[in-house]
């Protein structure tokens, strides 16, 4: 439940699209570190995204709830899953980011051995420590309560240490130029980490984020080596990754 203070500062978020800590530490007579717990959980509980030194509003899309994203779209989500799996060879290390497609991705790695995976959630890395042909290896930093990823700058220090073989890459939004984006600027940064740390990055995206939109930038489609999604990919998408050699994998 929301304190009296943080529906106050949502309101004003509401209302000015975004804020800066410094300000609303003036303005509600507190400081900064105060106004920054109440952004995070507000942040924690997808009201709002945080940036350097302030919040916004989310924008584009309606953010929906971790146990929401787990059934939307499940049968697209276990194919993709299994058309990712069936690209990573054993023997290999592997980044895995925190999401309900990567999630399908890794369950589907459960027959594989030899194979380090690197995953910024708790939670998933939990669940393949019942995988014997697996070693789960997590970073650390502060773990957001709503999903069990795992995020700040110490996780991110944490990632650099590795060169891998793949990173398979989630997103909330992919738009019609290419950028794929996400809601939350801390789990951003821990996967372009992953991303410039791999030999070969992997998108794994459903249709219905195709076309969208998020607030915070993550990438583009010329950073990532192979697409993999199910159905029949647009026209507009198919040149754009032809255009920068990207290849193509339906589930």
């Amino acid at each position: 439940m929301l304190s009296q203070r943080q529906r106050k500062i949502l309101t004003l978020i509401e209302a000015q699209s975004r804020v800066r800590v410094e300000d609303l530490a003036e303005r509600f007579v507190t400081t900064p570190q105060t106004i920054r717990k109440d952004l995070q959980t507000l942040a924690e509980l997808h009201h709002v995204v945080r940036f350097h030194g302030g919040a916004a509003v989310v924008g584009g899309v309606e953010y929906t709830s971790p146990a929401q994203r787990e059934t939307d779209a499940l049968a697209a989500k276990r194919a993709i899953g299994a058309a990712v799996a069936g690209r990573i060879p054993q023997t290999c290390a592997v980044f895995l980011n925190a999401g309900t497609t990567t999630a399908q991705a890794a369950r589907m790695l459960s027959g594989h051995s030899q194979l380090r995976v690197i995953s910024d959630n708790v939670d998933l890395a939990a669940e393949m420590r019942a995988f014997p042909g697996l070693e789960g290896i997590v970073p650390g930093g502060a773990v957001r309560r709503s999903d069990g990823a795992i995020l700040g700058a110490e996780a991110v220090d944490y990632i650099r240490q590795f060169r891998v073989d793949f990173a398979v890459i989630g997103a909330a939004a992919l738009a019609e130029d290419g950028t794929f984006l996400d809601f939350d600027l801390a789990e951003v940064q821990i996967c372009r980490a992953m991303m410039s740390h791999a030999r070969h990055v992997i998108l794994a995206i459903d249709s219905g984020k195709v076309g969208r939109s998020a607030p915070v930038m993550l990438g583009h489609l010329s950073d990532v080596h192979t697409l993999v999604k199910e159905a029949v990919l647009q026209d507009w998408l198919r040149q754009l990754c032809a255009r920068h050699e990207v290849e193509m994998a339906m589930a």
